[in-house]
């Protein structure tokens, strides 16, 4: 799965703060077609009408088979708008996105599209969620899209590794929420792993991805590797970091989120959550309202 330059971020031209639901379809930076919904927070008193007042934006990043109009993304995206505006979008190769799903690579160039939207939308400070592969994917567009001057030399460096530059500061996120993340990539110590890597190596598996899973994958293997996460939690300071897991998590035990938190340093927050299973799927409403509560309060 081979990377791509990190350039201009493309969407389309919304006039600023929109009073409604709004569905509109984003341009990556290497051209991907990516649908994407706006909701406005539908606080009308209190600390959340406070929230929605500061300009803060909740951008919601699914996880691996996951879109727009999945149940579980449309419910947390409800909880989230009670605190804040949200935008929701389906990463390349789900839902109604063209492309094929690169599994983490190239889809920071699908976050970037959505958090650049927001900003757009007239929001001045935007935080992305990210649940599984999403949870990868924002930690990993927190460590390459730079929102503070002084750290170009290091998050140039990252680009450079990863065979990208060009990673434009608009489009970067002021606080970042990684649920039910991996910790490091080809990890195969759980069954459902091992499941998911037939499923995005094998022939036979990615046609169980189209037709069963409604997901398209890019049969290409990743060149160069992207950062693994637990190198980029890193580099997200000083935006606040808060890492989300559930000790029930069929797919990541918890040396993932630790190894994540321990690698962050005292920049992150750790939750573990007992009785939790997997991403947002597992989420329940007090959780979720957590995550927004504190979504709007860093």
């Amino acid at each position: 799965m081979s990377s791509v330059s990190e350039g201009r971020i493309l969407s389309s031209a919304v006039p600023s703060i929109t009073p409604g639901p709004l569905r509109t379809a984003l341009r990556t930076d290497d051209g991907v077609r990516i649908e994407a919904v706006y909701e406005p927070c539908t606080a009308g008193a209190g600390a959340g009408a406070g929230s929605s007042s500061d300009g803060t934006a909740i951008v919601l990043a699914h996880g691996f088979t996951g879109s727009v109009d999945r149940p579980a993304v449309r419910r947390a995206a409800g909880v989230f708008a009670g605190r804040a505006a949200v935008v929701t979008f389906s990463f390349r190769g789900h839902g109604g996105s063209g492309g094929r799903s690169t599994v983490g690579d190239r889809e920071v160039l699908d976050l970037a599209a959505a958090v650049a939207w927001a900003r757009s939308l007239g929001h001045r400070r935007v935080v992305t969620v990210g649940f599984s592969m999403g949870g990868s994917v924002v930690l990993r567009h927190g460590a390459l899209y730079a929102g503070r001057p002084a750290d170009g030399a290091e998050a140039g460096g990252t680009a450079e590794r990863e065979g990208r530059t060009g990673a434009r500061s608009e489009a970067h996120a002021d606080a970042v929420v990684a649920v039910s993340a991996p910790a490091r990539w080809y990890y195969r110590g759980t069954a459902p792993m091992r499941r998911l890597h037939w499923v995005v190596t094998r022939p036979m598996g990615r046609v169980v991805g189209r037709y069963g899973l409604r997901t398209r994958i890019d049969r290409n293997e990743w060149d160069p590797v992207p950062l693994p996460p637990v190198e980029a939690v890193g580099l997200i300071a000083p935006a606040p970091l808060l890492i989300v897991h559930g000790d029930r998590d069929p797919y990541f035990p918890l040396d993932h989120p630790r190894s994540l938190a321990d690698a962050a340093g005292e920049g992150a927050e750790l939750w573990l959550e007992r009785g939790m299973g997997h991403a947002e799927n597992a989420a329940d409403e007090t959780l979720l309202t957590r995550i927004a509560d504190w979504a709007v309060t860093r």
